[in-house]
């Protein structure tokens, strides 16, 4: 049976709504964030594509103690509260506490558990309390079948309102594979599955004190994630890769999303007709 999860009051989607969500990685300034953002709203609005804007406020995973994490919680917080004001979009944001939740929450419209922390119970649960819709990122050491248990960890605590993210398996050291077949699995839950489209090319801790990724296969796997059944595209966004502070090697210029989610749209629905 087909979940609708609420997102905000103007938005509920469900597993026959295709949806984007998209952003930088991580917070560098407020100026790049509501480029990157107004941009994405502009494409978004114009393809009538319902858009969660993403964005973090600290990188709590990085590879180096040298690495840029973000800028915190107390302004990142600020900047995405200004964005959601002002631009009227939606907010995601990833949570690495249980601390950081019930500041968070006051924020954003939906709480992601990142990918490492997915079995971190009592921060599911911390999540899930707030009521907000919680996406949850399956972590690369998963089996899609294994994305029930934190299901019903989330609904323990009367939270149906729930997002599942594929974002690869690793695969060897320092790379990550997508199994197509995880889509499926994850769909017989009823929740909206959605394809991180650019962790999944990362290679993760491949240039030894960083992550590398390939960039070029970012449209393969959408596509194909697609047309396997996903029901929403997760992309992360710059407008300057070459400068980009966290994962430059792996995020999509923002000129490239238009085109991309015109040609995701069209699959998605040439296979739900």
């Amino acid at each position: 049976m087909e979940k609708k999860v609420k997102i905000t009051e103007k938005i509920t989607i469900g597993q026959n709504d295709f949806f984007f969500i998209g952003g930088p990685c991580v917070i560098e300034n407020k100026k790049m964030v509501f480029l990157i953002a107004r941009e994405l709203k502009k494409i978004t609005d114009e393809l009538n594509i319902p858009f969660i804007f993403k964005a973090s406020y600290d990188k709590a995973n990085r590879s180096s103690i040298k690495s840029f994490r973000g800028v915190g919680i107390k302004n990142g917080l600020k900047i995405l509260s200004d964005v959601k004001e002002k631009l009227k979009i939606p907010i995601l944001t990833d949570v690495h506490t249980e601390k950081e939740v019930d500041i968070v929450k006051k924020v954003v419209d939906v709480i992601q558990i990142p990918a490492f922390l997915c079995r971190q119970t009592d921060l599911i649960l911390q999540a899930a309390r707030t009521k907000k819709t919680i996406n949850i990122k399956k972590g690369q050491f998963l089996s899609p079948y294994e994305i029930q248990n934190i299901i019903d960890k989330v609904k323990s605590v009367n939270n149906d309102n729930i997002l599942l993210t594929e974002r690869g398996f690793s695969f060897g050291y320092n790379n990550l594979v997508v199994d197509m077949r995880a889509i499926a699995i994850m769909k017989e839950t009823g929740y909206p599955v959605i394809i991180d489209a650019t962790h999944s090319v990362q290679k993760p801790g491949g240039a030894g004190n960083k992550s590398s990724g390939e960039r070029e296969f970012v449209e393969t796997i959408a596509k194909a994630a697609i047309a396997a059944g996903a029901n929403g595209i997760f992309m992360e966004v710059h407008h300057d890769i070459k400068n980009a502070l966290s994962d430059k090697d792996t995020q999509i210029p923002v000129e490239k999303v238009k085109s991309l989610l015109i040609k995701l749209k069209k699959i998605f629905d040439a296979t739900n007709e």
